[in-house]
């Protein structure tokens, strides 16, 4: 993917920068091209023309991805893993695809899982690093204060969570109601009259 000067561009797990210049260095007796990137913090960061698959550059979302997001982030669908080692190495996974649905994930079930116990903190990190880029993404690409927008990527989580727990209830529920039907639909059948055997012998005789 070719990226111009003053392209909005996003670098996994940093953020939000733009491209400011196209160069071409010799490092260690090598000729290649860089971006150079200006990010959100003023940092500058060097990035091989010849890489940008590799580490997941991408350009920002466009406008029109804004309402598909907020609806992902409300949606009520959470992703828990009960096992510490599993949930982290797939929210790293995640979290280094570069693509900001992933990252959405990672939020989410990590702010929900932050509301029922304490976060490690590697987790906890990596919570506040997936808020950042969300909020930090859609308020560039929509041009409003951060502030703004996380307050309303909060309410977002907030319609998931209430959703969340409704279609839970609604499981428990559903899973009562099965058990209490349960006895009488394994009754045993009713056994057979009597009579059934000497007619089926009085018909072979015959």
């Amino acid at each position: 993917m070719a990226f111009q000067v003053g392209d909005k561009v996003i670098y996994p797990n940093h953020g939000l920068g733009i491209i400011q210049q196209i160069e071409t260095k010799t490092i260690m007796g090598t000729t290649c091209g860089f971006y150079q990137l200006r990010m959100a913090n003023e940092t500058t960061v060097l990035v091989p023309v010849d890489n940008v698959d590799g580490v997941g550059l991408r350009r920002a979302v466009r406008d029109e991805e804004i309402a598909k997001l907020f609806s992902l982030l409300g949606d009520g669908k959470i992703d828990s893993h009960q096992n510490w080692k599993g949930r982290f190495k797939d929210n790293s996974d995640r979290m280094r695809t570069g693509s900001i649905y992933d990252v959405v994930e990672v939020l989410k079930s990590l702010t929900f899982l932050s509301k029922t116990k304490s976060l490690s903190f590697r987790e906890k990190r990596m919570l506040d690093r997936a808020k950042f880029l969300v909020v930090s993404e859609i308020s560039e690409v929509m041009g409003q204060k951060a502030a703004a927008i996380e307050k309303q990527v909060e309410e977002a989580l907030e319609r998931c969570f209430a959703s969340k727990a409704k279609s839970t209830a609604r499981a428990k529920a559903a899973k009562a109601t099965r058990a209490a039907k349960a006895p009488a639909e394994t009754a045993l059948p009713p056994a057979r009259p009597a009579a059934a055997a000497p007619a089926r012998r009085a018909a072979r005789a015959s």
